[in-house]
């Protein structure tokens, strides 16, 4: 199911707990089964890693801003903050996502041909 869901996406998030490091360490499995469903090169898929729980006190915080930052540039993807809890960046990770989708090269097949074009605010066929 998990390879189905995965080959039929067309953007990720990646949700970890920074009060919990094992949660980041099970996302590394599952990172590598979409680069091998979706292709080694990534960079035209939405995909953010995101650290829920932000709100936790900086003694119960496992994985740092900065070790979730590395993570994402280990991985070429785009990191956030996020508290479920107080709603923190919640709208703005779905947002930043939708945003990576519209301005990412899609392909379109038109007549026999394919023509690459950009999403800006809505798609065109032609």
């Amino acid at each position: 199911m998990q390879r189905l869901s995965i080959s039929k996406g067309h953007a990720f998030i990646l949700v970890f707990s920074v009060s919990s490091r094992q949660s980041l360490e099970e996302l590394k499995p599952i990172w590598e089964l979409i680069k091998e469903i979706k292709g080694p090169d990534l960079t035209q898929i939405p995909i953010m890693l995101v650290g829920n729980k932000c709100d936790e006190t900086a003694e119960l915080k496992e994985v740092s801003t900065s070790e979730g930052q590395g993570q994402a540039a280990n991985w070429g993807v785009n990191f956030m903050e996020t508290s479920a809890k107080t709603n923190h960046n919640v709208k703005q990770l779905f947002q930043e996502l939708l945003n990576m989708e519209k301005s990412r090269n899609v392909s379109l097949q038109v007549g026999g041909k394919t023509t690459s074009r950009v999403a800006k605010d809505k798609c065109e066929l032609m």
